[in-house]
């Protein structure tokens, strides 16, 4: 668990630096921030969604995924625990839920997260979980810049994804082989897309409904092996 520790940590302290630079900053700064911001997810989402070996996996995973998500309605849920934090909290920024919801999506969906948890339950190394804390750290002061307070506490939801995932990091070391890592990568990078255009204000997409596309693509992945496709 240190490098999930680490990483909360780091995103913490970004939080606060950004959050202090962002009362000086005026608003035209703060939206290109976003802006830039945006299209950099933009190109680490499509850098991730060609690592695909199987499209035909990954847009079956996307769309019933999708259905999954929906009939879930992951995107609520998320919204409700962004809403019970703020109640906790008692702030009254109007873009706490916002810059929760986007940090939990951007800091825990990734193959870093991924292969950062794993490798350290397996086997206690937690280098690539520091690497990814650098990352998160330095992105929280630019999301917490202009999104306010609600990017700290997506460490709630870090901490539970990512300290799971190196928990069960002996029961999880399958995903780490190529031809699951591939399209699992793949599928991420889409759902990050999906975040880059949220952040650029293109298209608002219930990206958080899609999460189960990363389950349902290592099911495939694993059936499609197992058959010798």
């Amino acid at each position: 668990m240190r490098g999930t520790l680490v990483n909360v940590a780091a995103i913490l302290l970004g939080s606060a630096i950004g959050l202090a630079a962002g009362a000086r900053l005026p608003e035209r700064l703060q939206r290109i921030i976003v802006t830039g911001l945006g299209l950099s997810t933009l190109l680490i989402g499509i850098q991730m969604a060609l690592k695909a070996r199987s499209v035909l996996v990954v847009i079956a995973s996307m769309v019933l995924g999708g259905v999954l998500g929906e009939w879930l309605d992951l995107e609520g849920m998320l919204e409700k625990a962004g809403e019970r934090l703020k109640a906790w909290a008692r702030t009254d920024s109007g873009s706490f839920v916002t810059g929760y919801v986007t940090a939990s999506l951007v800091f825990c969906v990734g193959p870093m997260t991924i292969l950062g948890s794993i490798q350290e339950g397996i086997g206690g190394e937690a280098e690539l979980l520091y690497a990814k804390a650098m990352l998160d750290g330095a992105a929280s002061v630019a999301f917490s810049a202009s999104l306010g307070i609600g990017v700290a506490f997506s460490v709630v939801t870090v901490l539970v994804l990512q300290g799971g995932l190196t928990l069960l990091g002996n029961r999880l070391g399958f995903l780490l082989e190529p031809e699951i890592l591939h399209e699992l990568t793949a599928t991420g990078g889409l759902l990050i897309v999906g975040i880059g255009l949220l952040l650029l204000d293109l298209k608002r997409l219930r990206v958080a409904n899609l999460l189960p596309a990363l389950l349902v693509v290592v099911l495939l992945a694993v059936g499609r092996r197992a058959l010798g496709w």
